[in-house]
């Protein structure tokens, strides 16, 4: 090896899955330091936008759940928010507990998936999760069973799994039944059990030794950890609704990316997601979720991004109480929906999104139809701090050879469980070194 490929290395891998959506990363090293990290987003622009313009609101959570087959009801929910704010509508205590269910049932799905299927592998030094499977099976079995409950509560609220179908402004197009919403509860216990367990499991991953300087901004909601409802709140001191959160995001094209980047106003990046909402609502979780927080090794929060795998499995726990508690106190509303009044309006809806805070803004004319929409998802506000946080990995782990320096670089894409596009591929990663 010459002198000059000694100061000149590149190590490029292609195809890689476990990372919704496609891309690429390269980071730059010269002389020792960390010189430049580029999250490349070259998927083409999905126009969700474009395409509710036109569209009676109503529409809207119907057409936005096709934004995300992982997270739909973050969709649905966020754009029925958004057009009850812009139309004036309250719904009643029944409905917003059945929704805030249904939020339950997918947050299950979606931790669930991550943390057993595309992050674990990771720390347990296989390539996929077919890998983990073979050699670490009860494991993956507790995942699918967490992910089969969920699956259970999507269906029983929602009409099915996957894009629900009984979702509308106002509320549900029907009530499930007592005894449909009762039968959830056995499963849910015996599922609250697999779920203390994956703590107990995640907690003992050996974790590198990295950690952020966050901004964190989530939602707050009155005493209770947040779902699909709350003011918007960060780590330091921002408190407001979220019409006033969205006044302050700015949303940019960079040459890099088809997706856009978003700051606060005063160009500030900040991160959104399970760190964040922890970090923000821990004195919020019900006692058993604190307990296996703590007995994990957590403390009121967490800013090593690698060990996110523990929060995602302490917010497993608080999804199944939350949903036992909700499945116990429940009488089906009547009737299931608010009546949706004419007339128009501008409106924002914010909830808490399995990858983190998700917004909606609408404006809708007098005759009910959406003249102009913009829908935030975390991964475009998560983005830049995603940089951030590959840059102070690499930059620690220098000391790593190509391949084990490639996949600490993809792991540390993976913490915070982006979704690109909601498409199935990752990541070409490029570094080089000089």
């Amino acid at each position: 090896m010459t002198p000059a490929d000694e100061r000149r290395r590149t190590v490029s891998v292609q195809g890689l899955a476990r990372v919704e959506g496609e891309g690429s990363l390269r980071v730059e090293v010269r002389d020792g330091r960390v010189e430049d990290v580029e999250l490349q987003i070259f998927e083409p622009p999905r126009f969700f936008e474009a395409f509710l313009r036109g569209r009676r609101a109503t529409e809207a959570p119907d057409l936005t759940a096709r934004i995300c087959g992982i997270c739909p009801v973050a969709y649905q929910m966020s754009a029925c928010a958004a057009v009850e704010d812009a139309l004036g509508m309250r719904v009643d205590r029944g409905i917003a507990d059945l929704r805030r269910l249904l939020y339950c049932g997918e947050w299950l799905q979606s931790h669930s998936l991550h943390v057993h299927m595309l992050h674990a592998p990771d720390f347990l030094g296989c390539q996929d999760a077919v890998e983990m499977a073979q050699q670490h099976r009860p494991a993956f079995e507790r995942g699918l069973a967490l992910k089969k409950m969920g699956n259970r509560i999507m269906e029983a609220v929602g009409g099915r799994a996957i894009h629900p179908v009984n979702v509308k402004v106002g509320g549900f197009y029907r009530a499930p039944s007592r005894a449909d919403v009762a039968a959830l509860a056995g499963p849910l216990t015996d599922t609250l059990d697999l779920a203390l367990a994956t703590v107990a499991w995640v907690a003992g991953f050996d974790f590198p030794d990295v950690q952020g300087d966050y901004r964190f901004v989530a939602l707050r909601d009155a005493g209770r950890y947040p779902l699909e409802s709350g003011r918007v709140a960060s780590s330091d001191g921002l408190d407001t609704t979220p019409g006033g959160f969205a006044d302050l995001v700015v949303e940019e094209h960079v040459a890099r990316s088809t997706a856009l980047h978003a700051r606060l106003e005063n160009r500030l990046e900040y991160l959104t997601g399970p760190l964040a909402r922890y970090a923000l609502n821990s004195a919020e979780l019900p006692d058993v979720a604190a307990r296996a927080a703590s007995e994990a090794g957590l403390g009121p929060a967490c800013t090593n991004p690698f060990q996110s795998i523990i929060v995602r499995a302490v917010e497993i726990v608080f999804a199944c109480h939350e949903a036992l508690t909700l499945v116990e106190r429940y009488e089906p509303p009547d009737p299931p929906t608010a009546p949706v009044p004419s007339g128009g309006g501008e409106g924002t809806g914010a909830t808490e999104a399995p990858r983190g805070l998700l917004f909606h803004r609408y404006r809708i004319d007098e005759g009910g139809v959406i003249s102009a929409a913009q829908i935030v998802p975390p991964t475009s506000q998560n983005q830049i701090t995603i940089e951030s946080d590959i840059r102070r990995t690499v930059q620690a782990s220098l000391d790593l050879s190509d391949d084990e320096l490639t996949w600490r670089s993809e792991q540390a894409v993976r913490n915070h469980d982006p979704c690109i596009s909601c498409a199935t591929h990752f990541l070409d990663l490029t570094i080089t070194r000089q």
